[in-house]
């Protein structure tokens, strides 16, 4: 893939996900509904990049980074009402994030941190 990875996955998850989040806040989807959808595009999306030769790791990677960049308007709002910085709340879900890929994908948890990070970092704001 010749474009930057998040620049690939960021739109494809966005449509949908935003999707499955409407019909949720209008009630016609319920909290184990909306998480059984939001899984499974997670993973269909996981299967798209490694049909496409993404390394498994770095594909959860983009993926976890993409939601949590996705989430920031949430995180914002959390971060607000529990009067705490969002970096708190943003450290929080990319240290879980990163739990996740190694536990896994096999790779460090810190490696997993550090990229995490720079890519929300990237496309965070």
């Amino acid at each position: 893939m010749s474009k930057q990875l998040m620049e690939v996955v960021l739109p494809r998850l966005a449509r949908p996900l935003y999707q499955h989040l409407e019909q949720f806040q209008l009630g016609r989807l319920d909290e184990l509904q909306f998480t059984k959808r939001f899984e499974k595009e997670l993973q269909r999306q996981h299967h798209w990049l490694a049909k496409r030769g993404i390394e498994v790791a770095r594909a959860a990677v983009a993926i976890h980074a993409a939601v949590i960049v996705l989430s920031l308007p949430g995180l914002r709002s959390e971060a607000k009402e529990a009067n705490v910085p969002l970096e708190v709340l943003e450290f929080r879900a990319i240290r879980e994030a990163a739990q996740d890929v190694a536990q896994n994908y096999g790779m460090c948890q810190t490696r997993a941190i550090n990229s995490i990070s720079r890519l929300v970092a990237r496309y965070g704001e």
